[in-house]
Parts: C-alpha cells; structure tokens; sequence
C-alpha cells in the first residue's frame, strides 16, 4: 500500500505561520494580550497581527481573511471604554441579542431583556431607561387667574370658583373600557409601552404603535368617555385666599388640574391673584402708601391728618408745623399683613403742599400783608438760595 505523503507546499505554507491565533472567542486572546492592557498595548497588538493577516499580504487565503475579520472585531470592542466595559462584564452575551419588545422574556445576558438594560446597570440608565413598565401619564396643570381687591387681599377670603376640566369619567372610573370588560396588556411591547431596537452596539428606542405608549389596550372602549377615561364637565370649586397676598401670589390645589388618561393620577390646578388698583393706597410689599396735598396754612402752622386703614380704624396722623413736600410720615403696622406670618406693615404718608390757585381779594391782600413783614427767617431754604445766586451774579459783573 502506497504510503500516504503530505502535500509540502500546503505543509510548509501552515507551520511557517507563527499560531499567534486560537480558536477561543474571547477577544483578549484574539489580540494576544492581558485583560488588563491599556489602550497602547491593544493597538500595537492590532497592528502588529493586522499587518499580519490583511488580505491584501493573503490573496485568495479564506483563513488569513477570517482571521483578519476576528481581531478587527475584537479591536473594535475593546478599544472603546463602554464597549470593554460591558465586554469585561457580560461577554459576548452583550452583543448577542437582538430586538426586544420592554416586556420580552430575557435574553442570553444574563436575565436583561435586551442591550439597553445592559447599560442602564453599568452606566446608570444614559442609554434610554430600562424596560420596564412606563409610568403612569399624569394629568395636565390648569392655572385660574382671580382678580381681588386690595380690601380682600388684606383681609383674605374664600371664594368659588366654577371652571371646565376633563374630569375622571363615572361610568367607567377612569380605566376607559366599558364596565364589564377589561384592560389587556398589549402584547407587542408586553405593557412597557415601548419597543427597542439594536442597530449595531446601540439601541433605538420608540413608542409602541399598537398602545400608544400605554402599555396596555382597551379591546371594548367605554361608551361615555370613547376610551379616554375622562369626560370634559364644570368644576366647581372653593378657594381659600389667605391674608397678606399679593400679585402673582400663586395658590396651589393638589389633585383639581385635569384627569389622567386611563386612570392616570390627575394634575394640578393653579390660582395666579391679581390685586386691583386701589383708588387710594398704592402698595409695596406689606408697606401701603399713599400721597396726600395739604395747605399751605396747614403745612406753616401744622395740624392733624385722619387716614381710614384697610384694617378698619382711623389712624391720626400729626402734622408737624413747616412741613415741607416729598416729606414722608410712618404710621406703624397700619399696613398689609405679612403672607403666612406675623405682624403687618407700615402706612406711609407722602405730603405733597398744594399752592393755592384760587384766592379772593382778601386772601390777597392778607399775603401781600404777610409779604411785607418777612424777614428771610421764615424760608431759610429759599433765603439762602438767593443768596447764592446773589454772590454768583456779582461774581459775574466783577
């Protein structure tokens, strides 16, 4: 029997081949280097078996190509940290799943539905969110302008208001499926209302077309509602407006904004107060002010003032004799109140002195009599003004 003789070139051709490669998945071996080579000692790795295996230096080697084909995808995942990092941990059972509805059975990484909750574990959910579950849809905040007067914001008040909401539907309680009949969970997505993709290393996320992203479906919609779970009606409502408010004072009522679809937990509404213009007190924070003319006569020889408060009193206010305008008089804690506190603030009186524009004969003939017995020392300011405009002007003519 003819011995059997081993072709020399195909023989000479394989052992002359340093068997740098193994058969072994695991992309270190692939490489050639330790688990825990920096990023220096992976590239020269690369380049080095490269050059080795390119098919450029193999024409028509199938295994040379294979080869090439092996350390370009090892080199590929563990140049990149988040790659390597999901590598180190899970393998190659990170890459090998596939599209993943968010409620699908666990794929071969371990008990994670797909690539993403892979992520969301390493790296603290930058990947989109896990698969689980959505969360439930609240409803929307509505906001209520309310107009008051400075009376009312002073003393507070309760008041009711009516307005239209989509409220939670009677017939069915919210759930949207006629009574009888129940919500399924939607099978496509397998209730998290979303579906995931994997392109490559990374995941595409989008809404569930058969939900909606509501992750479960009404096969017999509720009648009343047509499966939204909420019916627009009138609300009406009581407010209660504490002393001390002011504009853009925001009052919050959990739970009255509008209903959530299917159930959801309802929104918030909102009361936005608008203080009205007060035909006497102008206000600034807990301060109110408020200008007030008086007479010569009372501004040169003093008097007395008598303001009503918004607290219901009379408040005396003395006025000083020679009081000039812009001068401002404080009338302790006849202010507004302080909002949920203690104390209130200050009343402040402006005094602007009136000129008078209509005098009689007589009245003219008294201040022409009062004209002539001044001195300078009654006005000192006005005395020492002229004087100044007396040195300037002989300054001029010198």
């Amino acid at each position: 029997m003819p011995s059997q003789r081993r072709d020399p070139a195909r023989s000479l051709h394989d052992e002359s081949r340093p068997m740098t490669m193994t058969t072994a998945k695991d992309y270190y071996e692939r490489l050639g280097v330790s688990r825990n080579a920096d990023d220096a000692a992976l590239k020269s790795a690369y380049r080095k078996l490269a050059m080795q295996w390119h098919p450029d230096r193999n024409p028509g080697d199938a295994e040379a190509e294979a080869k090439f084909k092996a350390i370009s995808q090892a080199y590929d995942t563990l140049k990149d940290p988040q790659k390597r990092a999901a590598y180190d941990r899970y393998g190659h059972e990170a890459y090998e799943s596939g599209m993943s509805g968010g409620g699908g059975g666990h794929g071969a990484a371990g008990g994670f539905s797909d690539l993403g909750d892979i992520f969301d574990t390493i790296f603290g959910g930058g990947f989109g969110g896990a698969g689980g579950r959505r969360g439930p849809v609240r409803g929307a905040d509505l906001r209520y302008d309310m107009e008051i007067t400075l009376e009312e914001a002073y003393h507070g008040k309760s008041s009711e208001i009516t307005i239209d909401v989509a409220a939670t539907c009677d017939t069915c309680d919210g759930s949207g499926a006629e009574p009888g009949t129940k919500v399924r969970t939607c099978n496509l997505c397998g209730g998290s209302g979303k579906m995931r993709a994997q392109q490559g290393f990374f995941v595409v996320e989008r809404t569930c077309p058969n939900c909606h992203g509501s992750g479960q479906v009404i096969e017999n919609p509720c009648r009343t509602c047509r499966g939204e779970g909420r019916v627009d009606k009138q609300q009406t409502l009581s407010v209660d407006i504490p002393p001390g408010v002011d504009n853009g004072t925001r009052i919050r009522l959990s739970g009255k904004g509008e209903a959530g679809p299917k159930g959801s937990p309802p929104g918030d509404l909102y009361i936005f107060i608008h203080v009205a213009r007060h035909r006497i007190f102008e206000r600034d924070g807990t301060t109110l002010i408020t200008r007030c003319p008086i007479s010569i006569t009372t501004a040169a020889l003093g008097g007395e003032l008598e303001i009503p408060g918004l607290d219901g009193k009379r408040h005396r206010i003395n006025i000083p004799a020679g009081i000039q305008s812009g001068k401002q008089l404080r009338q302790r804690g006849a202010g507004m109140p302080v909002l949920q506190g203690r104390g209130t603030g200050d009343m402040v009186i402006q005094i602007d002195v009136e000129t008078p524009t209509r005098l009689s004969a007589r009245q003219k003939e008294l201040l022409r009599e009062f004209q002539a017995t001044e001195t300078g020392q009654e006005s000192p300011e006005s005395t020492g003004f002229f004087a100044k405009l007396k040195e300037m002007w002989d300054g001029i003519g010198e």
